[in-house]
This record gives C-alpha cells, structure tokens and sequence, in this order.
C-alpha cells in the first residue's frame, strides 16, 4: 500500500478505497535535497519550529512544515513532501511524532532514501536516516531537551553533533538556539557542496484558528552566499516588526506604557528601518500623543524628506486626525 493510501486509511482521508485499488500518488520531488536541519519544541514556551540549509534553491519550499498546537516536521533527502502534510494531519488528529513518523515509513516503499524527523506538541519527538542517503548521514534525537538534528551529504560526520551540542548550550529564544544550530554546522564542514539556501519556521504553541497569525517567523532565503548568516538577519529584523506589530495591540488597548517599551525595541532590533519609527510616531499622533510623536516625527524627516511628503496623504485615508493645526504641528518638524 502507498503512503498517501495507508494514512488515508488511518485518517478516513479517502472512505472505500483499498489496496488493489489505491488512489494514485502525488509526484515527489526526484532530486535529493542533501541538507541539514533541526526540529525542535520549546519546553518554557511550547513553540515548536524548523531551521534548515541546503546547497540547493529555496529549501524553505518543501523541507520545514509546522503547525501551531500540532508538531513540526523537517522532511529531506529525496524529499517526499507528504512527510510534511500528512505527518502533521496525524499528529493534529492525536498521533505522537514517533507513531505518526512510524506509520509513514512503514508504508514507503523510499524509505532508505529518506531522511524526516518529526516533534509534536507534547515534545515527544523521533527521526530516521534511511540507509541509503548519501554518507555523510545522520541524526542526533534529544528526547530531554526535545529536538533532533539531522544532516545528510556533509562534508563530516561531525555536523549533527555539533548542531546538538550547540542548541543544547545556547542562550535566547528558540529562534536563537535553532540559529545556533545552524551557525555550528557550517563551522562543523556543513555541505560538501557548500551553501545556497535556507529557511526558519517558528509557530506558536497554540493555535488560534489563525494560521497567518500563528508563525511568529517564516523566513526564506532563496539563494544566497551566506544563507545562515543572511537568515540570521532576516531574523533580527522580524523581531523588529513583531514588536511593532504587540505595541500596535497595546496601543488598541491604551496601553501606552507597554507600546512605548514596544516600539522601542522594535528601533533597537532595526535602527536601519526609518519606516518603523514613522508609524511610531503616527499611532502616538493619532491617539492623541502629539508631544511624544514631534521627536520622532523630526528624527524621521532629518533621515528621508520622503516621510514628509507622504504624512499628509494619512489624513484622508483616517489614519491621521482631521485637524489642520496637528498637521501644521507634525510637518513643522522637517528640516527647512
């Protein structure tokens, strides 16, 4: 029986199929995608998330899949995407990561050429190197520390246990730690064929109904020289904008202490980013903080005129008061 037919079986995907006549399977991905990667579950947090690098274009397409309160899957090798899928279909409908990793293997005909390692949203968690994926190959599973490190096509044998024993002594947030991982493996040998690629997805331990609002980070980087490094700061600058984005929720609930710390940060993680102090200081402007918004208002305008020109437009759009003499006050901060 194929894969795609077993788990249907299991999950009443396809009522009245059966064996002699299964539905047809879905065309896999043929080439290896020779990586390495991490899955991993927060204990103090609950998120859960994949981080991988590949010397192959855009591996954030088919190798990480996470799902908030569900599991995360790292799926590569000669990569059969439906690990992805179908592995987080079993765990949202109860199976443990090392049943649903079990049941998927023992119905694929290409197990030996597969590499998966799976965590659900307990932290149980399990991962297999097929036998046949190319040497260098291996993984190193955690079940304390809840993760599993995977690599195949490494220049060394050493890069899964570097990216453990580094996850393992990281300090910060998943997002740090996974980074870490990835950062050791490249010191480690990483790729024999060297770096093009890589990707990080981090979801919440919850789901909120809202998948869209659910992943705190969803980075690619498609084809780059340095992708860890240039992932590293793709992350920098998210944290930047997630907390934009909580000191516009404090700002709803008038809660303007915690914005202000906010957007604050956000400053700090992207001081390079003029447009996030910009719309600092129009939500402060907005909600009547006009002395707190003319500071900043003035430090844009003296980085980028442009900021001047646009402020005006925000009055007809209602995300700036009707009030001429607040506009007058606001663009009298440019620079003459």
């Amino acid at each position: 029986m194929c894969i795609h037919c077993w788990i249907a079986a299991m999950i009443s995907f396809c009522p009245g199929q059966s064996e002699t006549n299964p539905p047809p399977r879905d065309v896999k991905v043929l080439r290896p995608v020779h990586t390495y990667s991490i899955v991993a579950r927060d204990p103090a947090t609950g998120q859960m998330g994949v981080a991988v690098q590949s010397h192959w274009f855009s591996v954030g397409a088919i190798v990480p899949w996470a799902e908030a309160g569900v599991g995360a899957v790292a799926t590569q090798s000669f990569v059969d995407p439906a690990y992805g899928a179908l592995g987080l279909e079993m765990m949202r409908r109860g199976k443990s990561a090392p049943d649903a990793l079990r049941g998927l293997l023992a119905s694929d005909d290409g197990r030996a050429v597969r590499q998966v390692a799976m965590i659900d949203s307990q932290g149980r968690v399990a991962a297999h190197t097929g036998e046949r994926c190319i040497a260098q190959a291996g993984n190193e599973t955690d079940a304390d520390a809840q993760f599993s490190v995977q690599a195949n096509l490494m220049e060394k044998d050493t890069v899964w246990p570097a990216m453990a024993a580094a996850y393992r002594s990281a300090k910060g947030d998943l997002a740090d730690r996974m980074i870490a991982a990835l950062e050791a493996a490249e010191r480690a040998g990483g790729d024999i064929r060297g770096s093009q690629s890589a990707a990080l997805l981090i979801v919440k331990a919850e789901s909120s109904g809202k998948p869209w609002a659910d992943r705190l980070f969803d980075l690619r980087v498609e084809d780059h020289p340095d992708p860890v490094g240039e992932l590293k700061r793709l992350v920098r600058i998210q944290r930047a904008y997630n907390h934009m984005n909580a000191g516009d929720a404090a700002m709803e609930h008038s809660d303007f202490e915690s914005a202000t710390r906010e957007y604050a940060a956000a400053v700090q993680f992207a001081p390079q980013i003029v447009e996030l102090p910009f719309w600092q200081a129009v939500t402060l402007a907005s909600n009547g903080r006009i002395e707190q918004a003319l500071p900043i208002f003035h430090e844009v305008f003296a980085k980028e005129r442009r900021w001047v020109e646009l402020t005006p437009r925000l009055v007809p759009a209602g995300l700036l008061p009707d009030d001429p003499k607040l506009l007058k006050r606001i663009l009298a901060q440019a620079p003459r």
